[in-house]
């Protein structure tokens, strides 16, 4: 008997151990100030307990719809093209549907040549196709392809922000899918407070890439368009340059470019800013990948002489003429400000969006407001704590010693378990704390009403304890079952600050079941080895 509750003690020594490494790790000294510290990087605070950025963003999913057809759109023309097939125009009929596309002008002698082309393979796998008496054709876009592509959208959206958040340098940030809206993403940023800075990272749509130069400078839209007799071809756009940059030749100048670009926002591999040290200008040097490198080594060495744009978010930033061949690396010269170099850097570095941004909320929590919260849920908590002792200790005598002690063991695993598994304490997270002290005590007073009850029916110490846990401990784990099943609901559903309560109440149910009914009786079982026959427990 002695020996086996010696291998207890030594087990509840070694879990007490393990949660304090957890807590603390291996701090650099022992003082307050070092034991706070090594705490705090192993629990980490919450957006509104370190103060910070909140943001609920809407994703315009039928941006990406859009781009998709536009893909798409391209894809047939040149298809049409390489089959020498005519027609009169593929365009997109209605820009509120932009998930229908439209082929018109097709002579009936060709009718069949573009349903073979349209029903083989990659359009009717995401496409159902229809065709007209007139010689049209429609494109469209199945409801299971859009939702998938939708679907997509937000995922890509949410890890194109979570890379430029993680440019920004921002330490435990919380991007995910948010719950209470479609297509919604909640991002809660702890230590941040320039939110302007954080919203024009985040939200910049703008996709860099070099285009082919077909006409310009012009002095007007108008002017473009009447250098190719008022008809552009439909493989080619006319696009406004930014009056700063180089090559733009000052504001109002239009430069003709093809709509296909030679490489985009996704072929970047890396991008960082630089100076020109022949002229001082300030540059971003970028690599591209190594597909897209063969890809721009094939274009460039084939038109040197000719002129290429750097096109971003829709205007000319440069224009510059291909001297020799470029393969994977290269630089943007350019006007840039500071801010214009680090941020394209960034944009350069995490790429393009799939879609644009909008937000449903943005606010800041202050740092000051964090700390307070911070001070009054910990006095709160020391405060139930004491109270909680000092009644344990009145009612139940000598055995609220062994409440108390249990108590005070059910903290530490609790923090212990936050410490392990990267847990975020947030406000609601401490009340989770809180609560989990009250359940603690319940299930210490559940087992001490029924030893009472035992005793009372003139069992002796010994067996009143062992019939107060038998009863008792089917109670027990019926509360906290139904109430982890309660905070797993919230986990599963809530957010940020809902999940914070779910997970400290869950670590802290888990922990006071160890306590209450493992370590309780430990307790007991050592306290029973010392009573003198006859003697009874103190309760």
């Amino acid at each position: 008997m002695k020996k086996n509750l010696k291998n207890k003690i030594a087990l509840i020594g070694a879990v007490l151990v393990v949660c304090v490494y957890g807590i603390f790790g291996v701090p650099s000294g022992l003082s307050g100030r070092d034991l706070l510290d090594a705490m705090s990087k192993r629990i980490h605070l919450g957006l509104d307990l370190k103060g910070g950025a909140h943001l609920i963003l809407q994703v315009h999913v039928q941006d990406a719809v859009n781009d998709e057809t536009n893909n798409t759109v391209e894809e047939i023309e040149q298809d049409l093209k390489n089959g020498h097939v005519t027609y009169s125009q593929v365009f997109k009929p209605d820009p509120q549907k932009p998930e229908v596309i439209r082929i018109e002008g097709v002579p009936a002698a060709q009718s069949s040549a573009v349903s073979t082309l349209l029903d083989g393979g990659k359009y009717s796998d995401e496409y159902d196709v229809s065709q007209g008496a007139d010689g049209s054709f429609t494109l469209t876009m199945k409801p299971i392809y859009e939702r998938d592509l939708e679907s997509r959208t937000d995922q890509e959206a949410i890890e194109t922000i979570t890379d430029r958040v993680d440019a920004l340098g921002v330490t435990e940030p919380q991007i995910q899918e948010y719950g209470l809206g479609a297509n919604q993403i909640l991002v809660e940023l702890p230590g941040i407070s320039d939110l302007d800075r954080v919203k024009t990272i985040i939200q910049s749509t703008a996709r860099l890439e070099i285009h082919a130069v077909e006409g310009g400078p012009f002095s007007s839209e108008q002017a473009a368009l009447a250098s190719v007799n008022n008809a552009l071809p439909p493989d080619e756009e006319i696009l406004p340059a930014s009056g700063e940059m180089a090559g733009a030749g000052g504001g109002g100048a239009y430069y003709i470019l093809q709509s296909m670009a030679i490489v985009a926002g996704s072929d970047f591999r890396s991008a960082t800013p630089g100076i020109n040290q022949n002229t001082g200008q300030r540059t971003v040097d970028f690599t591209l990948t190594d597909e897209a490198g063969d890809k721009f080594w094939s274009y460039t060495s084939a038109n040197i002489g000719k002129s290429m744009a750097v096109v971003m978010g829709g205007t000319v930033r440069e224009v510059a003429t291909i001297q020799s061949g470029i393969r994977d690396s290269g630089e943007i010269t350019g006007a840039f400000t500071p801010d214009e170099v680090m941020m394209l850097s960034k944009l350069l570095r995490t790429g393009a969006l799939p879609a644009s941004l909008s937000y449903l909320e943005a606010s800041t929590v202050g740092a000051t407001l964090g700390a307070d919260s911070i001070r009054e849920g910990v006095t709160a908590a020391i405060v139930g704590v004491l109270l909680v002792w000092a009644f344990m200790l009145v009612y139940y005598r000598g055995s609220g010693i062994n409440a108390d002690v249990a108590l005070f063991l059910n903290l530490v695993i609790l923090l212990g378990f936050m410490g392990f598994s990267g847990a975020t304490l947030t406000l609601p997270g401490i009340a989770g704390v809180i609560l989990t002290i009250g359940m603690g005590v319940d299930s210490n007073v559940l087992i001490f009403e029924r030893i009472r009850e035992e005793i009372r029916a003139g069992k002796t110490a010994s067996a009143a304890v062992d019939q107060g846990f038998h009863h008792a401990i089917l109670t027990i784990i019926d509360t906290h079952v139904t109430t982890i099943v309660s905070a797993a609901i919230l986990f599963i559903f809530g957010t940020g600050p809902v999940k914070g309560f779910a997970t400290t109440l869950t670590f802290g149910l888990t922990a006071n079941y160890f306590t209450s009914v493992f370590v309780s009786r430990v307790i007991f079982e050592a306290h029973l080895n010392r009573l003198k026959p006859g003697e009874m427990v103190s309760i």
